[in-house]
């Protein structure tokens, strides 16, 4: 079985969010299981061609109108997963990952469509497409609408994953149809979405899927379907969720060179070292009272970082410390900053990506926070989990299907709680707190979250099964 790839993002070349692993991970044991998986990602001005080693072995056109525009295609193994890397004019002259949404559309149809013309170029036409969120959609899109007459030299099947659904691709109606793909007529569709690329390959694609089942079934409703709640419900049938999973040797605190005290479920005892080196960085008393906290991730109204701030900052002061790292949305970040001048000796913000950090904080904090609004999969509560982070996760989509409820001595790998207001997260907090100062009770619900399996191994043998299923299939 032969699949490519498609995603923006891929770790640790170009990485901006949670797709980049993903696109690291899932096919490296998709590989690892038998499966010829590539992958297929724009060469970004941004990336440092050095380390990838990169052999040239294709060059094609991509009609446009106004007259083709030529695509180069490099190859590099990343992990021994064979990679093909997209170069063209509409590539380079953006420099970011991702930008505003026409110079975005620009580029990322060129690389979608650049993507099906090199096959056959390869000599390596592929099964099914896998694209994923609305930057390969062009793919899916291109292959439904050409394979009619190209026959066997496009992929047989698609298959479509909604990441994050309200990122529709808006604006990228005009380069859309200058690379020939005109908008949809499914009547299904609400008007404004015919020509933005996620709705388009939601009724296009053959199967689509989410990175958890439960928020599979949460777009199907009005709350979370953003106008596309009447198309997913009509194509339910060819909608799959499957958890996100991780890397349990690139995410294994028992081998983690960034830690100063390594340590796995059977040597808890070690993991205070990890703490007090953490207060150390943060310039904290080592012997700092009360629960530690932290929060990793981008800087986005989806993650509810404003929820935390208006929970904590509630009139009980309950005992805590929190640190959150990340960046993202500017309004955010001025929040946070008035946060940390008005709680200068119990948090601490760190505005950027850090790799190095992230893995302290994990290995350090006694809760990580994952207050979403809404969220698809989620990456921080598993691994929060893999670390002994016990996660306090609001109860939806991807953290309802990881992370099992607090319910008594014996059970559960965290916290959860439903409705999005800070006096619910409040409560939670000092639900989890009591249960924190018990701590044989803590260090019982620490080993069961470290010891609950989120691997990749395990969710790229559903991916495996949906794939054979939907090559089984007639097209839709």
């Amino acid at each position: 079985m032969k699949v490519l790839f498609l995603a923006a993002e891929l770790a640790p070349y170009a990485k901006v969010g949670g797709l980049a692993d993903v696109a690291a991970e899932l096919p490296a044991a998709l590989v690892r299981q038998g499966v010829d998986v590539r992958v297929c990602l724009p060469l970004h001005a941004s990336i440092d061609r050095k380390p990838l080693n990169l052999t040239p072995v294709a060059n094609v056109q991509v009609n446009r109108a106004g007259g083709p525009i030529d695509a180069s295609v490099w190859y590099s193994n990343s992990g021994g997963v064979d990679v093909y890397w997209i170069d063209g004019e509409p590539i380079r002259t953006m420099k970011a990952i991702y930008s505003q949404a026409t110079e975005e559309a620009e580029k990322y149809t060129f690389w979608a469509l650049a993507a099906l013309e090199a096959l056959p170029a390869l000599g390596w036409v592929p099964d099914l497409i896998h694209a994923n969120d609305w930057q390969a959609a062009p793919a899916a899109i291109g292959l439904n609408r050409r394979r009619a007459d190209r026959g066997e030299r496009l992929p047989k099947r698609s298959l479509f994953t909604l990441h994050n659904l309200p990122f529709m691709g808006a604006g990228a109606e005009a380069a859309l149809a200058a690379y020939g793909l005109t908008p949809s007529r499914d009547a299904r569709l609400p008007a404004w979405a015919r020509g933005q690329p996620l709705p388009m390959a939601v009724s296009e694609a053959d199967w689509l899927s989410t990175v958890s089942p439960t928020y599979a079934q949460e777009i199907q409703g009005q709350a979370f379907g953003h106008g596309l709640d009447a198309i997913l419900r009509a194509r339910h049938e060819r909608l799959a969720g499957i958890l996100n999973g991780i890397d349990p040797e690139r995410w294994n605190p028992a081998a983690d060179g960034h830690l100063d005290a390594p340590y796995d479920s059977g040597t808890l005892a070690r993991r205070p070292e990890n703490r007090a080196a953490l207060l150390a960085d943060l310039e904290w008393p080592a012997r700092a009272r009360g629960p530690l906290l932290g929060m990793v991730g981008r800087l986005d109204r989806q993650k509810g970082v404003d929820l935390a701030l208006e929970a904590l900052d509630g009139p009980d002061q309950m005992p805590w410390r929190f640190v959150l790292l990340g960046s993202g949305d500017p309004g955010l970040e001025a929040a946070v900053r008035r946060f940390a001048e008005t709680h200068p000796d119990r948090f601490r913000a760190v505005f950027r990506f850090d790799d190095r950090l992230a893995r302290r904080i994990y290995a350090g904090v006694d809760m990580i926070l994952v207050p979403s609004r809404y969220e698809p999969c989620g990456l921080a509560q598993l691994i929060g989990m893999r670390y002994g982070a016990v996660p306090v996760v609001r109860d939806v989509g991807g953290l309802h299907d990881s992370v099992e409820a607090y319910a008594g001595a014996a059970s559960g790998t965290g916290f959860r709680f439903e409705a999005f207001a800070p006096q619910a997260l409040a409560a939670t907090l000092r639900e989890a707190f009591a249960v924190w100062q018990d701590g044989p009770a803590w260090a019982d619900l620490q080993t069961r979250a470290m010891k609950a399996d989120h691997s990749w191994p395990k969710q790229a043998a559903a991916y495996r099964q949906l794939y054979e299923t939907i090559l089984k299939e007639p097209s839709a």
